[in-house]
């Protein structure tokens, strides 16, 4: 009697054992983080006036769902100041307040205008977006300039110089951007429909500003109206 008692336990722990091994956790099963080029945009931007110098309309450059912030700032190289257009998050207390009381700029574009350097304080914009992000062209106009870009003795891209169609005493420059491969001097481009380049990255070689705004180091690429008789071209 008691060794049919041991087997009957026995087969009950047998029993148990087997079928309770189907309650275990199944492992979970991860997806790898996607690759960098799956977040790039894949075409341009749509057309979208980001900036004004008098009757010049700077078209955003970037695509829209890659703009991690829009910047203003100061610049010393004798660069005009712009006419941003949207509303200013950044602005002091008595200007917000009379946005509050007044309306106007609430919808549309949002910008911060950043700390630092020389002259108007409207006079670069930076459009931040990842390293690698394609870049287009903010105006209709002619390739006047491709001259390397220079910082402490060092190549980081290029500066890209264009004469805006109907504009020929002024030229708007983009920095921070490696030059596409087919850009040459003389190539027409077209606002949004002409990539010019891609954002280069410049986390470890300066201190950008817009991060302060970005999810990110403040990657960006950088645009700027001049007269033209202020640059020299090779």
């Amino acid at each position: 009697m008691g060794l049919l008692l041991l087997a009957a336990v026995a087969l009950i722990t047998l029993l148990l054992t087997a079928f309770g091994s189907g309650n275990a956790a199944a492992p979970v099963r991860t997806t790898a983080p996607a690759p960098a080029t799956r977040l790039l945009p894949s075409g341009p931007p749509q057309p979208q006036v980001v900036a004004m110098w008098e009757s010049l309309r700077l078209e955003l450059p970037i695509a829209q769902g890659r703009v991690t912030a829009i910047g203003y700032h100061a610049s010393g190289d004798g660069a005009l100041a712009l006419d941003p257009v949207g509303h200013q998050v950044n602005q002091g207390l008595v200007s917000r307040m009379a946005r509050h009381l007044f309306g106007g700029g609430a919808t549309g574009l949002r910008y911060y205008v950043l700390d630092g350097g020389t002259g108007p304080t409207t006079a670069a914009l930076d459009v931040g977006a990842a390293p690698g992000t394609d870049v287009y062209s903010p105006v209709d106009g002619t390739i006047v300039g491709i001259t390397p870009y220079i910082l402490d003795g060092k190549h980081y891209g290029a500066r890209i110089d264009i004469r805006p169609s109907g504009n020929p005493s002024i030229v708007v420059s983009l920095t921070h951007l490696a030059p596409d491969p087919s850009l040459t001097v003389g190539s027409p481009v077209a606002s949004t429909t002409s990539k010019v380049g891609t954002v280069v990255d410049f986390a470890g070689v300066e201190h950008q500003a817009l991060s302060r705004y970005t999810p990110d180091a403040g990657n960006h690429v950088s645009v700027s109206v001049h007269p033209a008789a202020a640059l020299s071209f090779p």
